[in-house]
């Protein structure tokens, strides 16, 4: 791994200005454009700061030079402005323009560089992608690459400090697109940036007419069929699925081509920007759904009444939970699925009940103790191994307070949820501790040792019923 290294910038200069100064006045020109009246030649539709109930998730956005394209995407990230404290991490993705790839691309690099300064890889997350087969280390497919770097200057302006996960996109299926986009979803605190042109090199009027028709199926979430509709068709295809998938809600933010910017009428490139919301009410429905029946399961348990259960459609799929139960704020017992083995609601019900009744460390949980006992679910992602030389290394590679961590030793396996990082915040202390968890001596290791990480979505009671 080349993590010492940094990616010098290609096309400062070029695409957008080289030194910090002009460029800083040139970005400060396109997101200004987000709050008074445009030029005329763009004509974005009303657009409109996270709605209510929803979260800014991902944009789409141009990479043309700044003077061609740089209003139509500073419409876009004039919307990131406002939540600059919680995006801490930006997935984006672009199409391979100068280098034949199959796959994904990811650099080995730890830093990209802009005149604005450098953004730092979040090599964890990039390394956790080693498993998927589409998933290839290339730093040619990056070193020339305008599709990504054109955006990280708007990035930098708007977020200050994030980490960046770059994916050059190849030839690669929707679902193999979806799949890595899915592996990296996150939280409040990931945002994903695709980033396309759309026709190339029509006239004004084909070309308008062309970018109407593929702008109407984006809005509709409909795959692409060629890259003469999109440079990026590939991502877009991708995220479009994960669109679909979890139900994502998507307005256009502005649409323009090159004859409206700085170009001629007779050869133009179209230009447009989107911003792709999730349902917050879907994420906080879920935790509901998971409270009410681990409660219901324990309840039962002890021959108590129980609480209606509002149905979910993510309960029949496989997942695996946790279920943390807490009372005067000490631990009560905490039992869970580190693999999803059994449908949610299943397997929530089952962790309940043993977190209850079977947690070996405490007695069984009494009827009298059910009224003070505040229930917590954390629902996992799939574990993914960590590929690291040794202990040090793996110490280095650990995120606190984002991943639960599994460790193998040969029979003995234990694991950490990312909320005991609030109790153990430095990870040799994390690591030392879940060894031995693992019945192992806190200063042992071993080059056969295996650890695995994963994230968590988690949902507490507010209070004990």
């Amino acid at each position: 791994m080349n993590t010492s290294t940094i990616r010098p910038p290609a096309v400062a200069g070029s695409f957008y200005p080289g030194l910090a100064s002009v460029l800083q006045k040139e970005l400060a020109k396109c997101l200004a454009l987000a709050q008074g009246k445009s030029s005329g030649a763009v004509s974005p539709e009303p657009s409109f700061s996270t709605a209510s109930g929803e979260l800014l998730k991902a944009l789409i956005v141009p990479h043309a030079g700044y003077i061609y394209s740089g209003s139509t995407a500073g419409r876009a990230y004039a919307l990131l402005a406002p939540l600059a404290a919680r995006i801490r991490r930006v997935i984006l993705l672009g199409p391979c323009h100068r280098v034949s790839v199959r796959g994904l691309a990811v650099p080995t690099v730890s830093a990209f560089a802009t005149p604005l300064g450098s953004v730092t890889l979040d090599r964890a997350s990039i390394d956790a992608l080693a498993d998927l087969p589409q998933i290839v280390a290339s730093d040619a497919a990056h070193a020339q690459e305008h599709s990504l770097e054109v955006q990280l200057p708007f990035l930098q302006t708007v977020l200050g400090q994030f980490q960046l996960v770059p994916l050059a996109v190849g030839q690669a299926s929707a679902d193999e697109v979806a799949e890595v986009i899915e592996r990296l979803w996150g939280g409040p605190e990931t945002l994903i940036v695709v980033s396309s042109d759309l026709s190339h090199f029509h006239d004004y009027q084909e070309a308008n007419a062309i970018d109407r028709a593929t702008a109407k199926q984006i809005l509709a979430l409909e795959q692409l069929t060629s890259f003469e509709q999109a440079c990026g068709a590939l991502p877009i295809n991708g995220l479009i699925a994960m669109a679909r998938r979890r139900g994502l809600r998507i307005e256009r933010i502005a649409q323009c081509n090159s004859g409206d910017t700085a170009g001629d009428k007779a050869r133009v490139v179209g230009y447009a920007s989107f911003a792709l919301y999730q349902p917050v009410s879907d994420y906080d429905s879920l935790g509901s759904a998971l409270l009410v029946r681990a409660r219901n399961a324990i309840a039962a348990h002890l021959g108590q009444p129980t609480h209606a259960e509002a149905p979910h459609p993510a309960l029949a799929q496989p997942g695996a939970t946790f279920v943390t139960l807490t009372r005067n704020g000490a631990l009560r017992g905490c039992i869970g699925s580190l693999e999803a083995h059994r449908p949610l609601d299943q397997d929530v019900r089952a962790n309940a009940v043993a977190a209850a009744s079977r947690d070996p460390r405490f007695p069984p949980l009494t009827v009298a103790d059910l009224p003070n006992t505040r229930v917590e679910v954390s629902l996992l992602t799939k574990p993914v191994p960590m590929n690291f030389t040794d202990e040090a290394d793996a110490l280095r590679q650990l995120r606190p307070n984002v991943d639960g961590v599994i460790l193998i030793a040969g029979q003995r396996r234990s694991t950490f949820l990312p909320q005991v990082w609030e109790q153990l915040p430095e990870p040799r202390q994390f690591l030392a501790h879940l060894k031995q968890k693992a019945g192992l001596p806190a200063d042992w290791w071993s080059p056969e040792v295996q650890l695995q990480r994963y994230e968590v979505q988690k949902w507490k009671e507010a209070s004990s019923p």
